[in-house]
């Protein structure tokens, strides 16, 4: 076995991160090879990707031989939901064993069953996200022969383990919404009479490139983004796209944007390119717990919005349970645009909020959310972690408890050792990457903070995605000058 061969495997197991395991006898024991979005019972094709010594990493091509455990349903299945006909309850199953693991074998954490809380679901099993983005080729991966098409018109999602063909999405996929994902295909055909070609990426040529969707919930409405280079511009007529959208959608069409994008770069976002409103509002209003959030296409929002709720609610009943919070502030940490910071104080009328992120244009969507909700008792900072009690020192020795919420990457060691030597009695650690929860874990145990509880709140059902919500309290051990 070597980097880049295609090899059959049967999978037998399953690993943090959506990883099947199958195992290849040798004389000196079984060769572990590591498939990314495999599933135990499954026969899969797949391609080398890492060789090592002791096991290999392996990318999904394609699914042979079905698992007994799969359920086949009418969605179509799509790269971005592998597990879209695993039975709901076997996939929650897999992530919690999986995902505890991790706590037990990074963290050194000795029993994790006393600190495991409980698994939160999704409360929309299917349908769920708020923002989905589509691709256009005019390579296609033909989904019922498995041939290669060129010079065709494609628009879906990029065929698993490659960034130059797309598998047509002709029904929906189960992730996003119902009507739009059905109507997907009178899209394309709509877009195809009009002679301009799609997106051809290998020669880096063509028109239409993406279409990005981003949907309210709260107001059951859609903002439509497409995007198309400037070649042969003026043969595309912007407004009949407009009128048509209208006539599939009516009032559920929020607005429609057209963005121009000439750069090489295989990248959807309004700010690469000249973005212009073509019809009715480029913001649609969202509900969290009661409260309003204007989002934009490009505003950085939850995926899944309905169970985000279930996710903050249960991040706030750590911050109070049995933690009075008296003359002590809250620290919302990698706040974004405010959402827990806001919540916090609906849920908690006379508690001292502070708001605060390096990112300043996220302090100021931050404020406008606040005032948007009239909600008066926060205050935002742009700052560095590390400078704030430098910056803001009516703050020192007053900070109680820091709710955390960092991008997937988590925190980088130097900033956490900052966020450690605030002192905080309780940092409520929120992340949607377990794996580098359970390392910053150690380094709080180490620093005497004691994890004392942990939930597991299934975000994205059908992926290999799973977020976790952890408790940590200051114990007579912690020290900020070892830290």
């Amino acid at each position: 076995m070597n980097r880049g061969d295609i090899v059959e495997l049967d999978i037998t197991g399953f690993a943090f991160g959506g990883k099947g395991i199958a195992k290849i006898p040798t004389d000196d024991g079984d060769y572990v090879v590591f498939v990314e979005n495999a599933f135990p019972g499954q026969r899969v094709l797949a391609k080398v990707d890492k060789k090592k010594k002791k096991y290999a990493e392996c990318k999904l091509i394609d699914v042979i031989v079905r698992s007994p455990l799969e359920v086949v349903s009418d969605f179509q299945e799509i790269s971005g939901a592998p597990y879209i006909f695993v039975p709901l309850p076997i996939q929650e199953e897999w992530k919690k064993k999986t995902t505890l693991e991790l706590y037990s074998k990074i963290a050194h954490v000795e029993n994790i069953d006393a600190v495991f809380d409980e698994f939160i679901s999704s409360p929309l099993d299917y349908n769920y996200r708020n923002k989905m983005e589509y691709s256009f080729s005019s390579i296609e991966h033909d989904v019922l022969t498995g041939e290669e098409k060129d010079e065709v018109f494609a628009l879906g999602f990029k065929r698993r383990g490659t960034w130059w063909k797309v598998e047509n999405l002709n029904k929906q996929s189960g992730l996003f919404d119902e009507q739009l994902e059905n109507e997907l295909i009178n899209i394309r055909d709509f877009l195809k009479k009009t002679g301009l070609p799609a997106w051809h990426p290998p020669k880096k040529e063509g028109f239409f490139r993406h279409i990005v969707v981003r949907k309210s919930f709260h107001q059951d409405q859609l903002l439509i983004n497409l995007v198309t280079s400037s070649q042969d511009i003026e043969s595309f007529d912007a407004q009949a796209f407009s009128d048509f959208l209208l006539t599939i959608l009516g009032s559920r069409l929020a607005g429609f944007q057209h963005t121009v994008n000439d750069n090489v770069a295989d990248r959807a976002k309004i700010e690469n390119g000249q973005n212009t409103l073509v019809y009715g509002d480029e913001k649609v209003i969202e509900k969290l717990l009661g409260l309003e959030f204007e989002i934009s296409m490009e505003s950085f929002f939850q995926t899944n919005p309905k169970s985000a709720e279930f996710l903050y609610n249960k991040a706030l009943d750590y911050v109070f349970e049995n933690n009075p919070l008296d003359g002590k502030v809250v620290m919302d940490l990698f706040c974004g645009t405010g959402t827990i910071g806001q919540i916090l104080s609906q849920r908690a009328k006379n508690v001292s909020i502070i708001g605060v992120d390096i990112v300043a244009e996220a302090i100021e969507d931050a404020k406008k959310n606040a005032k948007r909700n009239n909600i008066k008792g926060i205050q935002f900072y742009a700052a560095d972690v590390g400078k704030f009690l430098i910056q803001y020192p009516q703050y020192e020795g007053k900070i109680g408890t820091i709710v955390l919420d960092p991008p997937r990457a988590g925190i980088a060691p130097k900033t956490l050792r900052k966020v450690m030597r605030l002192g905080a009695d309780r940092i409520v650690y929120i992340s949607c990457n377990p794996s580098t929860q359970a390392r910053d874990t150690e380094q709080l145990e180490f620093a005497g903070y004691k994890l004392e509880k942990l939930t597991l709140v299934d975000q994205f059902p059908h992926t290999s995605h799973i977020e976790a919500i952890a408790m940590f309290v200051k114990t007579d051990r912690y020290d900020a000058e070892a830290i």
